[in-house]
């Protein structure tokens, strides 16, 4: 599972790495500590919005299923979206098989994720497609939701009288996608985004799903970082945003994270770091707070900067993203587009 983005740049440590795997498996969420303004955690480069990062663990296979097949990334809209929001989040999943968008490329960035294999030696697919999607407008579960309650809207989704969404538990993706109005427990202050399962006792069947949340009115610069900083570092500027929604594009990097985590682990038993499956540190974990070439510590990396002077990273079919890199087992480190894009 993953929440928060970010790349530690004072390292964890031993004791606060004891606490992160001592989380009983009755929680399955990895709750990270609650952080302090003032400590360093939030510094601008290492704020943990994705839990879990570590550098003292060692990234290895244990034997569940990844998602060989062609996968379907179905899409609940819960709260009230605009058209154009909609439409950024729908061109970055549809980039993620776009082999011939220009480089360094979204289809260059999976191809780290279809290095990763099961116990057959058969790869992660290589297509990724928007599936059916559920629109919740009306906020059916209510404008403040529990971890639990997530499920339950899922259920709604999957079970709903009028075009409920189809039951692929072997290759669908579930992502829920929260509105900028809506709270989420732990959202903020611990988390961006996380992924799991659904439970057959609430759900009716075991789905991986993942929810990531729009930012803009609640933390904007804890989870759309760098287009927006925390509001204790008063003298820090912002970065421009490519597709001029800071609140989406905090999210477009969170939905990258969370779907190679998916997509490596669905049931949380197959590629992670650590002893523990209820605290997984996982490929997109290892590198939080990396977006290019030198990336590390406190600094992000070499990104891009376009005519309008947005920064970016990678292209899709026709817009420009940044979104963070993953860990390739095959070299042992971080590594973007430029890697693997041919």
């Amino acid at each position: 599972m993953a929440p928060s983005i970010s790349r530690a740049s004072v390292l964890l440590t031993a004791a606060a790495l004891t606490l992160l795997f001592a989380v009983t498996p009755i929680t399955c969420w990895r709750p990270w500590p609650h952080l302090n303004p003032n400590s360093s955690d939030l510094l601008y480069d290492s704020s943990k919005k994705f839990e879990g990062s570590s550098e003292f663990v060692h990234l290895r296979y244990h034997m569940g299923p990844v998602l060989t097949g062609n996968i379907t990334v179905h899409t609940i809209w819960y709260g009230r979206w605009q058209k154009s929001q909609k439409k950024i989040i729908r061109e970055f999943i549809n980039s993620i098989s776009a082999v011939h968008a220009r480089r360094p490329s979204v289809a260059g960035w999976w191809r780290t994720v279809q290095l990763y294999t099961d116990q057959t030696g058969a790869n992660i697919s290589h297509t990724v497609q928007l599936g059916q999607e559920k629109n919740d407008r009306f906020y059916s579960h209510g404008k403040s939701l529990t971890r639990l309650s997530i499920q339950s809207v899922i259920r709604s989704a999957v079970t709903a009288k009028s075009k409920p969404l189809p039951i692929n538990p072997r290759n669908g993706l579930y992502l829920l996608l929260t509105s900028d109005d809506v709270y989420v427990q732990d959202f903020c202050g611990q988390v961006c985004g996380f992924h799991y399962f659904t439970f057959p006792s609430i759900v009716g069947y075991t789905l991986p799903y993942a929810w990531v949340g729009n930012s803009a009115k609640q933390c904007p610069g804890v989870c759309a970082y760098p287009f927006a900083v925390p509001e204790f570092r008063p003298g820090w500027k912002a970065l421009k945003s490519p597709n001029g929604d800071v609140g989406v594009e905090g999210m477009i990097s969170v939905i990258a994270h969370e779907i190679a985590e998916l997509a490596t682990n669905p049931l949380v038993n197959a590629w992670y770091a650590g002893q523990d499956p209820s605290a997984p540190v996982e490929i997109a974990d290892l590198c939080e707070g990396i977006y290019g070439t030198g990336g590390g510590g406190s600094y992000t990396g070499q990104m891009l900067t376009d005519h309008d002077g947005a920064t970016y990273n990678m292209k899709g079919i026709r817009r420009k993203f940044l979104v963070q890199w993953i860990w390739n087992h095959v070299v042992s480190y971080c590594t973007g587009p430029n890697a693997l894009d041919q």
